[in-house]
């Protein structure tokens, strides 16, 4: 079961005009989730997500995931460093420690896969 939760999110589109909306984050984890708006975003781009509490942290545009019926879904991790954005969703994820290193190895694989896919994009549109 996926968790899901509204946000605000708040940043410039694919067009470079300032917004600030409500959005649908689903997919919740420790690094980001995916949000769900009627916008589009360019990947590689930072924006700010804030919860219910008025808890602000940015984030990264790192996938585009789909689009429908006028909603854009995207990928997003936390800028941030970990300890920082855990308390985010308000969920208490089990320490990274606790799930042994395969899991831990997996983890820093995801993350470091979504790293070298934003540098290699952004290198491809021309950008540094």
């Amino acid at each position: 079961m996926a968790l899901s939760a509204p946000v605000g999110l708040s940043g410039e589109d694919n067009q470079k005009c300032p917004f600030t909306m409500p959005a649908k984050a689903t997919n919740l984890n420790r690094y980001g989730a995916a949000i769900q708006l009627p916008r589009q975003l360019l990947v590689g781009s930072t924006v700010t997500i804030r919860n219910t509490r008025g808890t602000q942290v940015s984030a990264r545009v790192v996938a585009q995931l789909g689009a429908s019926e006028g909603v854009s879904a995207y990928g997003i991790e936390f800028v941030e460093p970990a300890e920082l954005a855990n308390g985010f969703w308000g969920i208490n994820f089990p320490p990274l420690e606790s799930r042994g290193a395969p899991a831990q190895m997996a983890d820093q694989a995801g993350i470091a896969r979504r790293r070298h896919n934003i540098s290699t994009r952004a290198y491809l549109q021309g950008r540094p």
